[in-house]
């Protein structure tokens, strides 16, 4: 089992769970963080930390299609290791619907 980024946290992207990953397996792109599925050690840290809820265990059902996704995506996004700042306007998106399509497959940039 592993832990997954799924899709409330486009446009969200808080990054409280970062700083609670004891292995660093969350990866940053421009609007979406994920987790490495090789690297994350099925601790669920992370899971309550997540202010959006958009981390789940790969078992759950809110998870399917999201293990691949984060699979890809961890391969090419810059590691993280520590909080960033969130975009000004994650409140904003928090909670809203059929975001999947708004997911930016660019890399986060300091």
């Amino acid at each position: 089992m592993t832990y997954v980024v799924t899709e409330n946290c486009i446009r969200c992207k808080y990054m409280d769970c970062v700083e609670v990953c004891p292995v660093d397996c969350f990866y940053a792109g421009e609007n979406f963080l994920v987790i490495n599925p090789e690297e994350c050690i099925d601790c669920g840290v992370c899971e309550p930390e997540c202010p959006a809820e958009a981390i789940f265990p790969d078992s759950d059902d809110r998870s399917a299609d999201w293990l691949e996704i984060n699979t890809e995506l961890s391969k090419s996004w810059p590691n993280m290791t520590r909080k960033g700042t969130s975009p000004v306007d994650a409140d904003e998106w928090n909670g809203k619907e059929d975001k999947k399509a708004m997911l930016s497959k660019e890399p986060h940039k300091d």
